[in-house]
């Protein structure tokens, strides 16, 4: 099968240079351990009920049943389009090279910034795991943690880095473990809260007055906590960007896609949940400043609460290894049509280890130096980690809109897509494009919002800090495409030791 696979990528115009080698679990474990219930959930809970109560959790099915949508248009481009860079192959597809290069760019950037953000949630959770972890001072101090958080994700970042660099076997062993791992865990953790409520699950309409003193009363703090959801359920695309690395990817990416999401809902709804209803005082002010992790120790007792802790750690740990891992795949897609600066040096792959070497180390890097900016100044960053969810929600946008344009012109699907036994939404594409379209273009709105609460919680309050997702946005997209326009563009094509060999006169493709 994986030479009909090659074949079928030699008419997207590429020759395999990448190991294929990945089955159905490993897609599906790229896609969940980038979504990460364990981190997402208890990373950002904190956020969730601090600014909108309890009554926050039913932005998890909210934005579920929006991402439900983006994701049931990626299944179909996951069906025809299995491409390194998914999101930057795919937009290139459905329009043209410029939009294309712009949905790559805004992903590679946010992908970048994600390593970095998702690793500092190791300061959430090892210093409560042990003290050892705490080798910054005391953890009192003004700036100990945000010190602290640098060296463990240092640490993190740089273990990702050399996983990478070896191979994908590797990555993909240890993801799935820690998948594994993550998900047992995420099912016990359920039965162990639920075990141990104090209330019914009417908490989820408790708000705790937090719409007093916004505009539009609790609607405009839902908004606010329903953040908390939205930095969670993203990043499915993962498995898709594996494609030329798994087996028979038309068949598993899709699956994989939605499976992703909807386990994630499932066990991430259930985890809030419960969790809320154990808890011992919805009144407890750790609630805002610590979120599920404190209902753990306290609700749990300290002993089984770190036993779980432990399984958070290693959730954090895959998933920086999948945002990774995909950042890894989107730079790589890009360099080998000459998209990039030194595309030659970034698309070379390694003869030994069959993967991208020289993306690993860059992009390792890069996500290390973005760190130093934690140390004094935890809130920019804050800042900044919401801004790169904004641009990922973006490129995301800068798929479905082109699908819906390819769509309303009868573009779509394409003669690819009716190939049979893979997967397609028929006469639900439409009105499934149209809601994706329409849940973009809304929460990208939310996400950059100019709220003081999300991008310039504490002080020093700076008119620019909260304005940051505006002006990021602008800055990021204006620049970068600006090199693109003026230098790269002239330049861009796949380059010769990527291109596609011809097939042997007579062979099909099946």
């Amino acid at each position: 099968m994986s030479t009909a696979d090659d074949a079928e990528l030699n008419e997207f115009g590429y020759a395999n240079k990448l190991k294929r080698s990945l089955g159905s679990f490993h897609t599906f474990a790229a896609g969940i351990s980038y979504i990460s219930i364990l981190t997402g959930t208890f990373q950002l809970s904190y956020l969730g009920i601090a600014e909108g109560g309890p009554a926050y959790w039913w932005s998890w099915p909210m934005v579920f049943a929006g991402q439900l949508m983006v994701a049931l248009c990626f299944a179909e481009l996951a069906a025809n389009y299995p491409i390194a860079g998914s999101i930057y192959n795919w937009s290139k597809r459905l329009s043209n090279p410029h939009v294309a290069w712009l949905a790559g760019w805004m992903m590679l950037v946010a992908s970048v910034v994600s390593i970095s953000a998702t690793a500092l949630a190791y300061q959430r959770t090892l210093p409560q795991i042990d003290s050892f972890f705490q080798f910054v001072g005391d953890g009192t101090g003004t700036y100990d943690q945000a010190a602290n958080a640098v060296v463990l994700s240092t640490v993190l970042i740089v273990f990702t880095t050399v996983v990478n660099a070896i191979g994908v076997k590797l990555m993909a062993r240890i993801n799935s473990t820690g998948v594994f791992v993550e998900l047992i865990a995420a099912v016990l953790l359920v039965i162990a809260l639920a075990a141990v409520i104090t209330r019914g699950p009417a908490v989820v309409t408790e708000t705790l007055g937090t719409g007093v003193g916004h505009s539009w009363g609790y609607l405009g703090a839902f908004l606010v906590a329903s953040l908390a959801s939205s930095y969670v359920m993203y990043g499915f695309d993962t498995a898709a960007s594996l494609g030329e690395e798994s087996l028979n990817p038309h068949r598993n990416a899709p699956r994989a896609v939605l499976r992703a999401l909807v386990a994630s809902f499932v066990l991430g709804g259930l985890i809030i949940l419960f969790g809320l209803m154990a808890a011992k005082s919805l009144n407890a002010p750790q609630l805002k400043t610590d979120g599920l992790q404190f209902v753990l120790t306290d609700a749990l007792g300290p002993a089984i609460g770190r036993a779980f802790l432990v399984a958070i750690a290693i959730a954090i740990t895959v998933c920086v290894l999948a945002v990774h891992t995909a950042a890894i795949r989107i730079a790589f897609a890009m360099a080998r049509d000459n998209c990039l600066p030194a595309g030659s040096v970034l698309a070379r792959v390694s003869p030994r280890f069959r993967t991208p070497i020289v993306p690993s180390i860059i992009i390792g890097v890069i996500a290390i130096l973005l760190l130093l900016v934690n140390v004094n100044q935890p809130q920019i960053f804050s800042a900044v980690t919401s801004l790169a969810v904004v641009l990922i929600y973006v490129s995301y946008l800068l798929v479905t809109i082109p699908m819906l344009v390819a769509r309303l012109r009868g573009n779509w699907p394409t003669g690819g897509a009716r190939r049979a036994g893979r997967f397609q939404l028929g006469r639900w594409g439409l009105p499934v494009n149209i809601l994706a379209v329409l849940w973009g273009i809304g929460m990208s709105v939310n996400l950059a919002w100019p709220r003081k609460e999300i991008y310039n919680a504490t002080p020093p309050f700076h008119w620019y800090l909260q304005w940051s997702s505006v002006l990021f946005v602008i800055v990021i997209a204006a620049a970068g495409f600006a090199y693109y326009w003026f230098v790269q563009r002239h330049k861009v094509g796949v380059l010769a030791d990527h291109a596609a060999t011809p097939a042997p006169e007579g062979e099909a493709v099946s």
